[in-house]
């Protein structure tokens, strides 16, 4: 059974850091890419960022780049999302997903495999 748990999200201060955790299972890891989506309330799940499996290419939407970094470990069968400089618009429910074969990184249609989220919230 594929499972993946996110974890790490929280409340944070504006310009505040998170980093966020997705440990997978049940799968082969390491020949898939994986992303990180997120949802805020009323809105519809919205790419993030998306790391190939052998974490040769990053792919990030245009409002966190230079602030947020995904990466993997591979033996940890684990993906990671590093917030940094987070701003209020940034708060939402933050989903890891894996990539089904010939999908497009950006679109969440196109993932066959979510995990329940985890919620960050930025505040002051």
């Amino acid at each position: 059974e594929v499972q993946l748990v996110e974890s790490g999200g929280g409340l944070v201060q504006p310009g505040g850091s998170l980093r966020l955790s997705c440990v997978t299972s049940g799968f082969t890891f390491s020949l898939y890419y994986m992303g990180w989506f997120r949802q805020a309330p009323g809105k519809e799940r919205e790419f993030v960022a998306a790391l190939h499996w052998s974490a040769t290419n990053e792919y990030y939407r245009d409002s966190v780049k230079g602030r947020f970094t995904i990466s993997r470990d591979n033996a940890k069968n684990t993906v990671y999302l590093q917030m940094n400089s987070l701003k209020p618009e940034d708060t939402a429910v933050y989903h890891c997903g894996r990539l089904r074969r010939g999908g497009n990184f950006y679109d969440a249609q196109t993932y066959d495999s979510w995990g329940q989220g985890t919620q960050v919230i930025v505040s002051s």
